[in-house]
């Protein structure tokens, strides 16, 4: 294992029925004025909407109000919610919605604090903010596991980048599925997609030794893989929803990273998939993930090997480690089209060729335990999506 320090300071609120107590305590202890940021009407429609400004009414809040941030948040958005922040002299920040919401909550929490632009404070001179506004999150929908970490990935449509930047961590987080009712089951699946590839990103981080947060993490994996099978028989079982929504919060809250070095190189392909196009973060993650391990899993065989046996249950009985291998890269395949998502870029719409140049130039190539891509790899992945 490699040294690590391990820190994750997000109070987390997890079960059915906890998001009032846990909200109305929370609010006890923050600033009168609160900025509001969601999604577009969902909130309104589920009811979501009216308990949570019934909550701030209750703890006689100063409210203002940013919606519309959708999914692959613009930078324009975080620029207008720091300009709100800062004409309102806003205290607390208040995220309900998904990961789309979170993230771009996170990097107005820090942008609000800093004099200059934080795309060109971090992505050019490298630098990290270090002052935020405080800020919580009520989660309506789970996968993402942004509620945990610091980290937004945030849409710069001038600059043709989507990037994970570094923002406030969320003082806290509630994980309640009776915020998320009315979440589409296509939404459901594919953010239980996104913590699968979570786990499958980090467990193919390097070093390549198993570690016991890659066995955690093998746990992890299993379980979603059985509740996701739930909710395809029984979309409102309780149970499978639970689940899903804590393993989405431990795929992304530090304990699988520790003592790896957490590479999301899928992610960063999907990154740049999102900047061109309007997909669906797991979807495209579903079409990319198993060409980018079928392309690239001969610098591990032994551990794609162990994926197929300890997550897939692949009988290797006088089978070879590379054919074992091929078949946990095979099974992975059948579950994403067995839960409902796209298998390729023509059945997912909305891709075309023409931008695979552009996804390959930008990409962000990382050291995994797969083998380090180049430009021209990328491409030849991408091309095997169609």
């Amino acid at each position: 294992m490699e040294a690590f320090a391990y820190v994750c300071p997000v109070k987390t609120y997890f079960g059915k029925g906890v998001m009032k107590q846990a909200v109305t305590a929370e609010l006890q202890t923050v600033g009168k004025n609160v900025l509001l940021i969601y999604g577009g009407g969902s909130i309104k429609k589920s009811g979501v909407y009216e308990e949570i400004c019934g909550i701030l009414a209750d703890a006689e809040k100063n409210v203002t109000e940013l919606s519309g941030i959708t999914a692959n948040p613009p930078y324009e958005k975080v620029r207008e919610g720091a300009e709100i922040c800062r004409e309102k002299n806003i205290d607390f920040i208040l995220a309900v919605g998904g990961g789309s919401v979170v993230d771009c909550c996170k990097i107005i929490a820090a942008q609000a604090k800093l004099d200059e632009d934080i795309w060109e404070y971090e992505c050019v001179r490298r630098q990290t903010p270090s002052a935020f506004i405080s800020m919580g999150a009520v989660l309506t929908a789970f996968g993402t596991g942004s509620e945990q970490n610091n980290s937004g990935v945030i849409t710069n449509k001038q600059a043709g980048e989507k990037r994970s930047l570094k923002g406030a961590y969320p003082l806290f987080a509630v994980l309640d599925i009776d915020c998320a009712r009315s979440l589409p089951m296509d939404l459901l699946v594919s953010g239980a997609f996104d913590t699968l590839s979570h786990c499958m990103e980090i467990y193919f981080s390097l070093p390549d030794e198993i570690t016991v947060s890659d066995e955690i993490n093998e746990a992890v994996m299993r379980n979603v893989i059985k509740n996701l099978r739930v909710l395809k028989n029984d979309p409102y079982n309780e149970s499978a929803r639970s689940e899903l929504a804590w393993d989405s919060a431990l795929a992304m809250n530090g304990v699988l990273k520790a003592g790896k070095r957490p590479a999301f190189q899928v992610h960063q392909i999907d990154h740049q998939l999102g900047a061109y196009t309007d997909c669906t973060h797991g979807k495209g993650l579903a079409v990319i993930q198993p060409a980018y391990y079928m392309y690239t899993y001969k610098r591990a065989v032994g551990k794609f090997a162990r994926f197929a046996g300890n997550v897939w249950g692949v009988d290797g009985k006088h089978l070879s480690d590379e054919e074992i291998a091929v078949k946990g890269i095979e099974e992975l395949k059948l579950f994403v089209k067995e839960v409902g998502l796209p298998t390729t870029f023509s059945e997912m719409g909305g891709v075309s060729g023409e931008i695979f140049d552009m996804i390959a130039e930008t990409t962000y190539i990382m050291d995994t335990s797969c083998e380090k891509l180049s430009r021209k790899m990328i491409m030849e992945i991408l091309k095997n999506c169609i």
